[in-house]
């Protein structure tokens, strides 16, 4: 990483580390679907420790999960400092690709899980999707349950944050 990608801290901009994870997660998705694949939402992003203007970044990409038009890439960001060989995981990133086909999505191929990793990686994908559209669904309803609260309400919840998790019950 050069010092054109640091940020305020002198670390590398995390950006910088999005665009290059969408670029991994973009080719990973492409190589395997034989399709073009557009980035549809970038799931789960954690940055687990900095990373220093001079290090070498390497990206692993692997395919967690598939539905019918859209896929899950898996990418580990790594971190070497080369001067002294010290190679430090910094990043993991879950992205959802779509395989477009005439401007349209397209079936992806189905993926074979041959190892225990395999079956239990696609396996979380699948929950994680499942979770991820009960919780959309449930964002909608208590959003929707917030903007027809009166405003002595929204006031007491202001007051009492603790009190909005209730909410969740």
């Amino acid at each position: 990483m050069t010092p054109n990608d640091a940020n305020v801290l002198g670390n590398v901009f995390g950006g910088s580390i999005l665009a290059l994870i969408d670029l991994a997660a973009s080719s990973v998705a492409q190589k395997f679907s034989g399709h073009v694949c557009v980035t549809a939402a970038f799931d789960r992003v954690d940055f687990h420790n900095p990373i220093e203007i001079g290090m070498l970044v390497e990206l692993d990409g692997v395919v967690s999960y598939v539905g019918r038009t859209s896929l899950e890439v898996t990418i580990d960001v790594y971190a070497t400092r080369l001067t002294k060989n010290e190679r430090h995981h910094v990043n993991t990133a879950r992205v959802t690709m779509v395989a477009i086909g005439n401007g349209k999505p397209v079936p992806v191929p189905r993926l074979i899980c041959e190892t225990r990793e395999d079956k239990l990686r696609f396996l979380s994908g699948q929950l994680r999707r499942e979770l991820k559209a009960q919780r959309t669904e449930q964002m909608a309803t208590l959003t929707a349950r917030l903007e027809n609260s009166p405003d002595i309400e929204l006031d007491s919840l202001l007051e009492n944050p603790d009190s909005l998790g209730c909410w969740l019950s």
